[in-house]
């Protein structure tokens, strides 16, 4: 079984502001405040808040008694019982540890991918059984902190369940080890040093929140007291939610970066790849795989209904919980007595008339909330920004070059004969026109913009009539060798077509792609593949059966490229093991994701920029119908499996972005800096120039 790591556990290289607040439009709420040792208040009118809603929380929550607060704009809108009283708020310890975690990592004292072993010299041990396994040394601080490492339950010394990274399953015995390392690293008792960085200065104090001494384990490490995150905070509801508050504002309280925004935005996501790995004890804990960060649980696979997928929160026993809410600017803290369960229902099920009115009270509906790519533009980037490239000044608009109107599509490959070799679609190409209109055309391009000439190839064993979905596309083309391979669309599952002689006459596999790769797409290097990493071609995806379907991941193949026509000889990426090499399969359901983004993984076009060796991945789809209106966005990656950063992101460019892009090598400066990106705005062949802006201190990668 092939070993999976959290893809992402290298983006911490990269620094990020703090996390925007965004509001759903029309309901935005009074300017944020931050507590003083009193917080301001509003009424729910005032907040933009329904009352009705929030009472229906309200009074949901005092079915299991106890105290609680909802948050918008930094105010407390409304509260019940006694919010200074202290609770036992047991696997609600676990977020506390994440932000122990997130301080570590700001002091450099550890890294995501490290592994645990080389923080603890006896990690693991006592069980002597654990040692044998040959697993301790293969786990992560990332594996501890998602609950990937293999440990049983309880908190004390106890058994690997599995090898890392290949199944989920809870447990305080991970997070506890976790606990260990970030101790021995910082060499301070956690207690200390959460009160100095963060509690302090959030307004907590120590008879708002107190941490035991660890009941599991002996009193002490090396002489430092020894802190559980599996379990052992009891606090009051006012310090969850001044904790809560810090997240929801990325980090920032009062202008001091308490905690790194970045951190805080990995941790309140659902990790790449981890959520196709299946779940220990599924009558429990469901698809946690698929809803569970770093060491707090989220929605970002729409497990709960009517609730954001942004939305995420620290879960106890007795159901202690803190919510975050950023798309809507809210925060829910609560703790009492646990709420009544339904026999066999989903672990999640307990949670939605609480969390379900809180989210109507700010406006968010299902069914008339906006579609996943409109919402994807109420919200920043998926990733940090680059550290290498730091922007991109396009062109004035009245510059761009516009060609083959009426046809759009346009997936570009630069082939051995030295032209661009592409493929339109719902048109008749490049003048003269074609005589009927086509779902499938090919082209060759030559010169360079804005000196270019199209002309329409015409191939009968290529070409297809029709339009829309009802006619195959070209969703990627590639020139290996002087052969050009063609990935088509709308034929059932995605389709590989090769070519001999530059796309007159072609040849189809008797095979296809059986689940995702529903618009998949090549990496292009260079003229007829020059300057390519290895032996293999690669394939990007949505993760979706269909092109016409915002998905919330996109997924990664590889063939040998002497035997991309052979089924067999494809591989599937599972991840990143636990040295960060990419692990593959040839199984195409254990896929994993290669870029993650929910609601927002669409149609899109990578290339690789050799002067600056970054991997130039163009996304389009922010909106839509983006034709003459949208956004898209670029990232960047020193690999084709990532850790992938934000070049150019916008939710509304000045012109229209269409559905398709791409930056083709051929026209690509020597230097890598300026570039030209190909779209299909207006339905067009649409050229823009752009010049990128390197970062002064760093090197390429």
């Amino acid at each position: 079984m092939q070993t999976q790591c959290p893809r992402f556990v290298q983006a911490l290289s990269a620094a990020v502001a703090a996390l925007s607040l965004l509001h759903v439009t029309a309901l935005a709420p009074a300017i944020a405040e931050t507590p003083g040792e009193r917080w301001s208040t509003a009424t729910p009118a005032e907040a933009g808040l329904d009352e009705k809603q929030l009472a229906r929380a309200r009074d949901y929550a005092l079915t299991g008694n106890g105290s609680g607060c909802i948050v918008r704009g930094g105010k407390l809108v409304m509260s019940w019982g006694d919010l200074k009283r202290r609770y036992d708020l047991k696997s609600t310890t676990k977020s506390f540890g994440s932000a122990a975690l997130g301080l570590a990592i700001a002091d450099g004292k550890v890294r995501l991918n490290d592994r645990a072993a080389t923080h603890h010299p006896n990690f693991g041990i006592p069980l002597e059984s654990n040692a044998r396994t040959g697993w301790l040394d293969k786990i992560t601080i990332a594996q501890l902190a998602s609950q990937t490492a293999g440990w049983d339950k309880n908190g004390g010394y106890v058994e690997l369940l599995f090898e890392p990274g290949t199944e989920w399953a809870y447990s305080d015995s991970g997070p506890n080890w976790l606990a260990e390392c970030i101790t021995l690293a910082c060499r301070r008792d956690l207690n200390e040093l959460m009160f100095e960085r963060l509690f302090t200065p959030l307004g907590v104090r120590p008879a708002d929140l107190v941490w035991r001494k660890n009941s599991y384990r002996p009193e002490q490490i090396s002489g430092i007291m020894r802190r559980e995150f599996g379990s052992g905070i009891s606090a009051n509801v006012d310090a969850m939610a001044r904790f809560g508050l810090l997240w929801l504002r990325g980090g920032d309280w009062n202008g001091a970066q308490l905690l790194p925004g970045d951190f805080i935005r990995l941790a309140s996501q659902t990790i790449p790849g981890g959520e196709a790995l299946p779940v220990r004890k599924p009558e429990e804990y469901g698809k946690a795989s698929h809803h569970y960060g770093l060491l707090w649980w989220n929605n970002a696979d729409g497990a709960i209904e009517s609730v954001p997928r942004d939305a995420y929160w620290s879960w106890g026993l007795h159901d202690s919980l803190i919510v975050v809410m950023p798309s809507l600017d809210l925060l829910v803290a609560r703790a009492g007595k646990g709420w009544k369960r339904e026999p066999d229902a989903d672990h999640y099920k307990v949670l939605e008339p609480f969390l379900q009115p809180v989210a109507a009270a700010a406006g968010f509906d299902p069914e008339s909330a906006p579609p996943p790519g409109d919402a994807l533009a109420l919200r920043p980037g998926p990733y940090p920004p680059s550290s290498v490239i730091k922007g991109i000044e396009w062109a004035p608009a009245a510059a761009v070059l516009r060609l083959a109107k009426g046809s759009d599509n346009w997936p570009l490959t630069w082939a051995d004969d030295g032209a661009l070799y592409s493929a339109y679609g719902d048109g008749r190409g490049f003048e003269p026109f074609v005589p009927n209109k086509l779902s499938l055309g090919l082209a060759s391009i030559t010169g360079t913009p804005p000196s270019i000439k199209g002309v329409n190839i015409r191939s009968e064993s290529a070409e297809t009539l029709g339009d829309g979905a009802r006619g195959r596309k070209a969703s990627g083309i590639l020139c290996v060798d002087g052969v050009l391979y063609l990935l088509v669309r709308n034929a059932g599952l995605s389709h590989l077509g090769w070519s001999s002689d530059h796309g007159a006459t072609w040849t189809w596999a008797d095979w296809k792609f059986t689940e995702g790769f529903g618009c998949p797409t090549f990496l292009n290097f260079g003229k007829d593949y020059a300057g390519a990493r290895d032996h293999f071609v690669y394939v990007y995806s949505p993760d979706s059966e269909s092109a016409y379907e915002r998905a919330d991941r996109f997924i990664l193949a590889r063939a040998p490229r002497a035997q991309m026509a052979d089924r067999e000889s494809w591989q599937f990426f599972a991840g990143l093991d636990p040295s960060g090499d990419p692990a593959w399969t040839p199984e195409i359901s254990r896929r994993g994701s290669v870029f993650s983004n929910p609601g927002g993984c669409y149609r899109s076009g990578i290339t690789y920029n050799a002067p600056l060796r970054r991997y130039l991945w163009c996304q389009t789809g922010l909106g839509e119908d983006t034709r003459f209106r949208g956004g898209f966005a670029i990232y960047d990656a020193p690999e084709p499996w990532g850790p992938w950063t934000t070049v150019f992101h916008t939710a509304d460019w000045d012109i229209g972005p269409g559905e398709s892009s791409s930056l083709p090598a051929k026209w690509m400066s020597p230097d890598g800096r300026t570039v030209r990106l190909v779209f299909s705005g207006d339905d067009a062949f649409s050229v823009r120039q752009g010049t990128l802006t390197i970062a002064s201190d760093s090197s390429p990668q």
